[in-house]
């Protein structure tokens, strides 16, 4: 019990810390890195709630994918980050507004539960267990069968959320030579070649 405790405030100390990292940092590449430092804790977290299967979509899904994805985006397109925080202070008072709602009910969760504990008992009732199968073989029964096209629809939105950041934040540099692919394949003999008459002695 002692050493599940400790586990838990070790995970729990780096997730806060490393969260806090993320928004402190002004390297960009180095919040990545501390995002996924983040997301390996908070599956440790989930590891010692017995929720193994979110704990490995957790490491695989976040870390494996959408991590190294923003850490591609960031290191590779060459993102004008000063630009993109110029109209950060139009932006300010609705993002102080949701902040502002998201800690009005934090507050009032954590005040429900200092000052009625017992509400915690009445809530949904648990699903009954399923017969000799693990959490995993349990979610992925229901996953890919009764909620398959829910799960194929969040797939494609992720791709088109995918595809949407990597053209809005692509910068095309001024004075630097581009394939063009419909130039290349709608180009003619007449002008990819030119025959020249050189009279005698007169080369080049």
């Amino acid at each position: 019990m002692i050493l599940n405790a400790l586990f838990f405030y070790l995970f729990a100390g780096v997730t806060l810390a490393s969260g806090l990292m993320v928004i402190a940092s002004r390297n960009p590449v180095t919040s990545v890195l501390f995002l996924i430092l983040a997301f390996v804790n908070s599956a440790g977290l989930f590891i010692l709630l017995g929720a193994e299967y979110l704990a490995l979509l957790l490491v695989v899904v976040y870390v494996g994918a959408v991590a190294v994805l923003f850490l591609f985006v960031v290191m590779m397109l060459d993102v004008d980050f000063v630009e993109l925080r110029q109209g950060f202070l139009q932006y300010l008072p609705i993002g102080g507004l949701v902040g502002l709602i998201l800690m009005v009910e934090l507050l009032m969760g954590v005040g429900a539960w200092v000052i009625s504990p017992e509400i915690l008992n009445h809530g949904a009732e648990p699903m009954p267990a399923l017969s000799e199968t693990s959490n995993i073989q349990a979610l992925g029964s229901v996953l890919y069968t009764k909620y398959i096209f829910y799960f194929q629809v969040a797939g494609l939105v992720l791709l088109v959320a995918m595809i949407g950041a990597i053209v809005l934040t692509l910068r095309h540099k001024p004075n630097v030579r581009r394939q063009s692919i419909p130039e290349q394949v709608g180009r003619t003999r007449d002008a990819a070649i030119e025959v020249r008459k050189v009279e005698t002695g007169k080369g080049l």
